[in-house]
């Protein structure tokens, strides 16, 4: 296995650092050192203006759609480089828009579709959430209940989503419906292009015990969209979520281990400051914690080439779902234990610090910043698929067992 960089990825490396060099003050200490959260997100906002502005954002997509047509390994790069400086390689909700959506219509949307809603997701003008979960279809996904009619030129849109991630300051939001309710459960599921603007659509914050409320519950009352704003086939939105499920998952394979490794250099830190960097069990368990990272290294690797060689990733990408969401909470539980009382005191209604966007530059023993970390991986194993429908699609999918019976009351 080559797992050097081929010259074009290292080129794109040093374009990537003069952009480094010449936008961040040479005092910047990553985006953790600001510590007014209204700051750093402030200062958040500008800098994915400032990726924008440099055409790192959507490096991937064709060029005729706003992007450069650069590989996964100019992506890897990226992040690598922009982890290195303490940096976001963009806002959380990002995610739904950059790399769920956009790669979703790369492979299933309209050439209509992917001129209108490309450029301003790029942009950051336009802000997506997910509506997929409800509250009776939550892993269990086929189970979803909200309704779609067609109505003359226009879906009318009837249910509830739940835990929908920055709704509150969602422009839009992709969601499944119900478009054909005599069918089975995966079949007569539609994927639909909703705007969130409107009467119908009534978006309620979920405060947890964290203090963190950029969940949402949404309620849609005769919510509308063009007919026209379906993802692919009508009936056919169950391939369409799995496909854009793959491409949160594999993307992650590859540049999730090199935030972990940064994450767990800080918690080493942590020790030698608490002084227990020499306890026998402590280095047992950050060892264990290191291992692991290095398999997921090169897991995420191996997730990369059948990327790269097939243009998307296959179902062996839960893989790395489930082993990353079960390590995180291990280095987290870890971590909580280094600080000891320390980890119990309030911290206030602080943000959660996520490892995947500014813990570089945070102190290493912030309580704060532990302590978020800990609060997401609580829910790391469950958001994104839960462990046990990762199982479920490894044992059919990859290793081809039969399903389980479903047990019917």
């Amino acid at each position: 296995m080559d797992l050097s960089y081929p010259p074009e990825v290292e080129s794109f490396r040093d374009e990537v650092r003069a952009v480094l060099r010449s936008e961040l003050p040479d005092e910047f200490a990553g985006l953790g050192s600001i510590v007014d959260p209204d700051d750093a997100h402030a200062w958040a906002e500008d800098w994915r203006t400032t990726l924008y502005r440099n055409r790192l954002i959507g490096v991937t997509w064709p060029e005729e759609h706003g992007g450069r047509g650069l590989t996964k390994l100019h992506q890897v790069a990226l992040v690598e480089e922009l982890a290195r400086a303490g940096v976001p390689f963009g806002m959380p909700r990002d995610t739904f828009g950059v790399k769920m959506l956009a790669n979703t219509l790369l492979a299933w949307g309209t050439d209509e579709q992917r001129a209108r809603f490309l450029p301003p997701i790029a942009s950051g003008a336009e802000k997506w959430c997910q509506g997929f979960s409800e509250p009776g279809a939550g892993s269990d996904l086929a189970a979803l209940t909200t309704r779609a009619a067609l109505d003359g030129d226009e879906w009318v849109v009837n249910g509830q989503k739940l835990w929908t991630s920055h709704a509150y300051e969602a422009d839009w939001m992709f969601a499944l419906c119900r478009t054909d309710p005599e069918a089975s459960r995966h079949k007569g599921i539609s994927f639909l292009l909703i705007p969130c603007d409107q009467p119908g659509v009534e978006i309620r914050r979920i405060r947890q015990f964290t203090g963190r409320d950029d969940f949402c519950e949404v309620f849609l009352t005769n919510a509308r969209t063009r007919a026209d704003l379906v993802v692919g086939p009508v009936g056919g939105g169950w391939g369409v979520a799995m496909t854009l499920l793959g491409f949160e998952r594999g993307e992650e394979a590859a540049t999730n281990p090199i935030l972990f490794r940064s994450e767990l250099d800080r918690l080493v830190e942590v020790a030698r400051l608490r002084g227990v960097d020499r306890d026998p069990v402590i280095r047992r368990r950050l060892a264990e914690c290191f291992v692991q990272v290095e398999v997921m290294r090169y897991l995420g690797y191996r997730i990369l080439t059948s990327v790269v060689k097939n243009g998307k990733p296959g179902p062996e990408s839960s893989v790395a779902k489930l082993y990353w969401s079960e390590y995180h909470q291990k280095v987290t539980n870890l971590a909580l234990d280094i600080l000891g009382v320390q980890a119990l005191i309030p911290v206030g209604r602080q943000p959660l610090r996520d490892f995947r966007t500014d813990e570089p530059g945070v102190p290493a023993d912030s309580t704060a910043s532990w302590q978020g970390a800990w609060g997401n991986a609580i829910g790391g194993t469950i958001y994104a698929g839960a462990s046990e429908v990762q199982r479920n699609i490894l044992a059919e999918g990859v290793l081809g067992l039969p399903r389980e019976p479903r047990v019917r009351a």
